[in-house]
């Protein structure tokens, strides 16, 4: 627990305001695909839309975590 810690720590020490833009950005999706109450007629789009959201912002997140993580401490 305390390496996951310090990764995020790592994180966020190295990350810009664009970074932390793209989180809120994730997140906003993910949470728009599990509770979305759209009628059923427009509920595949929301889904489909909030997904491509979080797909595209998600993946350049957890590079960067993994980079951070894989590198190590300096």
């Amino acid at each position: 627990m305390r390496k996951l810690l310090d990764i995020g720590n790592r994180y966020a020490k190295e990350s810009t305001w664009k970074d932390f833009a793209l989180v809120k950005f994730c997140l906003f999706a993910m949470g728009l695909a599990a509770g979305t109450q759209v009628p059923d007629k427009y509920k595949k789009a929301a889904v489909g839309a909030a997904a491509g959201v979080f797909a595209v912002t998600y993946v350049p997140l957890m590079a960067k975590v993994f980079r951070i993580a894989f590198r190590g401490e300096k």
